[in-house]
């Protein structure tokens, strides 16, 4: 029993669902760097609110709005891009681990809904377990509760293997870069050094003919 809640814990920490609300105005696009790890299902929700000047609050807004969702991964190629409305939902998975990011925009051709003012965007972002429907996959299969507790444990111990990877990747590139970085100083030290000799044997020779056509020698 111990042990299942530790694996819980565990999942907690690693699959984080994160929640926020930012503004946008005209034209301006926002971009976010989320990091998952390979073969990770992301689903993002998002709903928007326009300012009304006169009430001076952010209300819903209206239909004729869209939203442009990207998304892309470490080695910049677009794996998402697609236009959505005011209200959406967006789900896409990680093929290698690291950084990816996602940006979302209003389209342009429908802005003069806004006369210059504020979009307010909120996003809920959910990755890994955190995005699978449970209540959904036990009505679909008609799994027990105890069958659907044991999915659950199954594919948070496959998502912690899968961040635990990730953290490995990310140690031994992180390994590959330091050993780069050291090679390069080394490399540095010794030219400065060659460079550093070189311009004392120009200086002592310099000097001696100096001396020499000055008879001191």
């Amino acid at each position: 029993m111990a042990a299942a809640w530790l694996v819980l814990l565990l999942c907690a920490a690693l699959s984080p669902a994160a929640a926020l609300y930012f503004h946008i105005g005209e034209t301006e696009k926002k971009c976010f760097i989320e990091e998952i790890p390979d073969e990770t299902m992301v689903i993002g929700n998002y709903r928007t609110q326009l300012y009304d000047k006169q009430r001076e609050e952010y209300l819903p807004t209206t239909p004729g709005l869209g939203m442009l969702v990207e998304v892309k991964d470490p080695n910049d190629k677009v794996i998402l891009s697609r236009q959505y409305g005011a209200d959406g939902r967006f789900i896409f998975t990680s093929h290698i681990p690291g950084e990816h990011q996602i940006c979302l925009h209003s389209n342009s051709t429908k802005f003069s809904l806004f006369a210059g003012g504020m979009l307010r965007v909120h996003l809920d972002l959910q990755v890994g377990e955190h995005a699978v429907d449970y209540a959904e996959i036990a009505a679909n299969d008609k799994l027990s509760e105890l069958q659907l507790r044991v999915r659950q444990l199954i594919e948070q111990v496959e998502q912690i293997q899968k961040e635990q990877n990730y953290q490995r990747w990310r140690e031994e590139r992180f390994r590959q870069t330091s050993e780069s970085t050291n090679q390069r100083v080394l490399w540095w030290s010794i030219a400065q050094t060659l460079i550093l000799v070189a311009i004392g044997l120009w200086q002592m020779k310099h000097l001696k003919s100096f001396f020499e056509a000055k008879k001191l020698v």
